[in-house]
């Protein structure tokens, strides 16, 4: 038989099985499996322009104090605290503020601050951007770190980010340096972000742009405060290369907060965020918190007089300021972050205070600052 003649016994071979089967016995074949839906990406908790605007006016602080400022924006009702703290007791600096911060509870990133006021002061009058800030650091903290060496390359490109008497810009292969010329004296900058990264390119998320109180503009568009006397209250820093913040200076760390940290890891701790809630699920599963509030637990905060108290209250204490509630969903014209919501920081950080009672922070030890 050839090969043509034995294919067509095959053929009609198979034709007559078909033939000759009862009836249903094709039908009880199993249908074939469906194919696997495609898993739509999660999208990330902040767009890319939502991370240049947050951070536009802080990236070319020095390393160290933007370092403490992104850990200290995740709790932001102890930043809340520290800034009423420091109000009330101005001259409280040097070996004496260490002293005093000892008496205190909150995180040791937020106690570095009260040594830095006008940080506290934009931080508070700003409390939206300050939890958003941290939000977003803890959510995506590689994006965050890439924000920022992006906006410094943008700012060296303009020509504004430069030496200067105040500073120390350091250009390595992967990553922009910015350091204080010396470690015992800091210069914060102060600019404007819509010109020192050149023409803003996201209009739709304008930065914030902040100027301390009495601050008066000249011809630089960077300019600087005066020098602030830090002694070991700056201990923060970043590995570049790993996408991470570290406690470069374990000294520092350890003479200022009394520890015996041996570890230059950094870790959230949930317990000095108190109720504020997390923006990203992810972050909320990591550390424990639920599902954020409805409308009827954000009903139950509505009327109360915002008071942050000088020690941790507990889990059932009082409630957060309204611009720390969980945010509503957004109608179809607004949106977090967006338009002319974004322009408003500054006012509506102030109308979150509006009425809040004034705390009543532990007063400085008679003395404590002389050792």
């Amino acid at each position: 038989m050839t090969m043509k003649g034995a294919v067509r016994c095959g053929l009609v071979g198979m034709l007559v099985l078909v033939l000759t089967a009862p009836p249903g016995a094709l039908g009880q074949l199993p249908p074939p499996s469906p194919l696997p839906a495609a898993v739509a990406p999660v999208p990330p908790t902040f767009r890319q322009e939502e991370m240049d605007q947050l951070l536009a006016p802080i990236a070319l602080y020095p390393d160290a104090l933007l370092a403490q400022i992104l850990m200290a924006s995740t709790y932001p009702l102890e930043v809340v605290q520290a800034a009423r703290w420091v109000s009330a007791y101005p001259n409280v600096t040097g070996p004496q503020l260490e002293e005093a911060m000892q008496q205190q509870p909150w995180d040791p990133s937020v106690k570095s601050l009260t040594a830095f006021p006008p940080v506290l002061a934009m931080m508070d009058a700003n409390l939206e951007w300050t939890q958003r800030l941290g939000d977003a650091f803890l959510a995506q903290q590689p994006v965050v770190m890439a924000t920022v060496q992006t906006l410094r390359m943008r700012a060296q490109a303009a020509g504004y980010l430069q030496n200067t008497p105040q500073q120390t810009v350091i250009v390595e292969p992967q990553a922009i340096r910015i350091e204080p010329p010396t470690s015992q004296i800091v210069y914060v900058p102060v600019y404007d972000p819509t010109v020192v990264y050149g023409p803003w390119w996201a209009p739709a998320y304008p930065p914030y742009i902040w100027y301390p109180p009495g601050y008066v503009v000249e011809a630089g568009v960077i300019s600087f405060g005066i020098g602030l006397a830090v002694g070991t209250v700056l201990w923060g820093g970043f590995d570049w290369h790993r996408h991470s913040v570290t406690i470069i200076n374990v000294h520092n760390f350890n003479t200022f907060n009394r520890t015996v940290v041996t570890t230059p890891v950094w870790h959230h701790d949930a317990a000095h965020r108190w109720s504020v809630p997390y923006r990203d699920p992810g972050v909320r599963q990591r550390f424990g918190q639920g599902a954020l509030p409805g409308v009827a637990a954000r009903e139950a905060f509505r009327g109360h007089v915002l008071q942050a108290p000088s020690s941790l209250p507990p889990r059932r204490g009082p409630a957060p300021p309204q611009a720390l509630l969980a945010p509503r969903p957004p109608t179809a014209f607004e949106g977090l972050g967006r338009g002319g919501e974004t322009r408003n920081f500054s006012d509506r950080g102030r109308m979150s205070r509006m009425g809040a009672a004034r705390p009543t922070p532990k007063a400085p030890a008679k003395g404590g600052g002389h050792r």
